[in-house]
């Protein structure tokens, strides 16, 4: 088994870098934000946590910039339905603490928001994750910064797509919402934020 390799990263193609170690060049699929990372590294040395699936047919490796987005990738893999390349996709859709909250919240939007996870599969993620990723953040504590619960954030953001904002756009519009808003001051505050010039 590879868990971790350091080496010069060769070059960066598609969904995959190659990193040089001890003469050989290994070729690593990684996550779209990992991989964005090691562009800005060609010819420089990257360290990463690695898992090395096995099928009949091929050896392929997986590159992680950090233990916690591979701890992930093994649980989602592990779920019925998710292979590699859909778990990397997860990946690349969300940082894993902002997944892990939303595994937490029940918020299966948010996995459906990434490409090529449907409605259904977002929802056995949600059930089959609920037990196995934990979250650690400060209790009351939201990845948009804000205070207010979970339900109202998720009513809230829904109400915001209603209005043409995009999930991402959203959340981003929520951020810093005041400690226990309602859903009607949850979108008053987005809304606000949004007319904001940037």
């Amino acid at each position: 088994m590879i868990a971790r390799l350091r080496g010069r990263v060769a070059a960066v193609d598609g969904n995959r870098a190659i990193i040089e170690v001890g003469g050989l060049g290994l070729a690593v699929n990684a996550s779209a934000r990992d991989l964005a990372r090691l562009a800005g590294l060609v010819g420089k040395e990257a360290q990463l946590s690695t898992y090395l699936h096995v099928r009949e047919d091929t050896l392929q490796l997986y590159g992680f910039a950090e233990d916690r987005d591979r701890a992930l990738f093994l649980v989602l893999i592990a779920v019925s339905g998710v292979g590699p390349k859909v778990a990397l996709a997860v990946l690349s859709g969300y940082p894993a603490q902002e997944l892990e909250l939303a595994v937490a919240q029940g918020d299966a939007k948010k996995f459906e928001s990434i490409s090529g996870v449907g409605k259904k599969l977002a929802q056995r993620l949600i059930v089959e994750l609920k037990d196995t990723v934990g979250v650690e953040m400060p209790a009351g504590a939201t990845v948009t910064g804000s205070a207010a619960g979970p339900a109202a954030f998720i009513q809230a953001r829904s109400a915001l797509q209603n209005l043409g904002l995009t999930l991402r756009e959203a959340e981003e519009a929520l951020r810093g919402a005041p400690a226990e808003a309602s859903v009607p001051e949850l979108v008053k505050h987005a809304l606000r934020r949004a007319r904001e010039p940037q």
